[in-house]
């Protein structure tokens, strides 16, 4: 017999699966996000994120870099810093290839969704 990993703890279950729900999808959202508004810092990605979630779907500071850094690690974002009121900021862009990759994720966003529909 297998042994629970969450054994009688509902809210750590819940908290790993919101978790693993949410980082495929908070990609998709900030790649959907940059390329229908085009280059944003950090800060407006989160701002548009909260948003567009009536305020449910807030990253982290640190889970929102770490996830631009992934994305540009994969050449679906780049970076590059603009002085904005005399201060540096670094802001990001969809790439070509993040493009490319957005267009299939559609489509597969749009499966799950159908699929989500159906179950709920």
């Amino acid at each position: 017999m297998i042994t629970p990993v969450f054994r009688q703890n509902e809210k750590n279950a819940v908290k790993k699966l919101r978790k693993d729900l949410r980082s495929g999808f908070y990609s998709f959202l900030v790649l959907s996000i940059l390329e229908n508004e085009g280059d944003l810092h950090g800060y407006a990605i989160r701002k548009n994120l909260e948003t567009l979630s009536d305020g449910k779907l807030v990253p982290s500071e640190g889970t929102l870099y770490d996830l631009l850094k992934s994305l540009r690690k994969y050449g679906l974002v780049e970076d590059f810093q603009a002085e904005v009121g005399g201060r540096f900021r670094r802001y990001y862009r969809i790439t070509e290839l993040g493009s490319k990759v957005l267009a299939e994720l559609k489509d597969e966003v749009h499966v799950l969704t159908e699929t989500l529909n159906k179950v709920l």
